[in-house]
């Protein structure tokens, strides 16, 4: 996906408070690639609910099943979407690159979706800042314009702190408060001039 002129790709998009989408309400999604093509991100601020990193590693078979409990750091994994929910993707720091493997998004963040960047993370080689999610948001050509459109998303710039930080119950907040709005004064009505 070649990202065009008005492509959001390496921006954050934040749901509405009138978010219908059960999946999306006071979500916070990184976007990856965007072009005419459709669109591609990460939720940033949801954990996925009944895995540990740990139990991660040992279904990829990084960690064997016999290794004792509490040997690699404990990580949030994140629900990063409700497509392939079964597949795992980090977004990075540079800091951590395979030329094979990682596509580079924006001002210093990349994504990469295979083995290797887990193992370097669970033997604590891999980069500055990381995060785990499994499954990524969708959105077909034009989709993502129509929603926004619609009055489902507002976008604002990303940054380290949204991306990375471990406090997910502040991100969505933090994310309006870098428009200067306050969410519970916002209506879910569109309006067009």
């Amino acid at each position: 996906m070649t990202s065009g002129p008005n492509s959001l790709k390496g921006q954050m998009l934040i749901a509405m408070p009138g978010m219908s989408d059960p999946r999306f309400v006071k979500s916070l999604i990184y976007i990856c690639a965007h072009s005419e093509e459709g669109a591609m991100g990460i939720v940033v601020n949801k954990p996925a609910p009944g895995i540990s990193f740990e139990e991660l590693l040992r279904q990829v078979d990084i960690l064997p099943e016999d290794a004792p409990e509490g040997l690699i750091p404990d990580i949030q994994v994140h629900f990063g979407g409700p497509v392939e929910m079964g597949r795992g993707f980090v977004l990075h720091s540079t800091d951590y690159f395979s030329d094979e493997a990682t596509m580079p998004i924006e001002k210093g963040v990349g994504l990469t979706a295979t083995l290797d960047v887990l193992r370097a993370i669970a033997d604590r080689s891999g980069p500055s800042d990381y995060l785990l999610a499994l499954g990524y948001a969708g959105w077909s050509p034009g989709q993502l314009e129509a929603e926004i459109q619609a009055n489902g998303w507002l976008n604002c710039d990303a940054d380290p702190v949204l991306l990375f930080n471990r406090n997910l119950e502040e991100k969505y907040k933090a994310a309006f408060a870098r428009l200067g709005i306050e969410p519970g004064r916002l209506s879910s009505d569109a309006g067009h001039a």
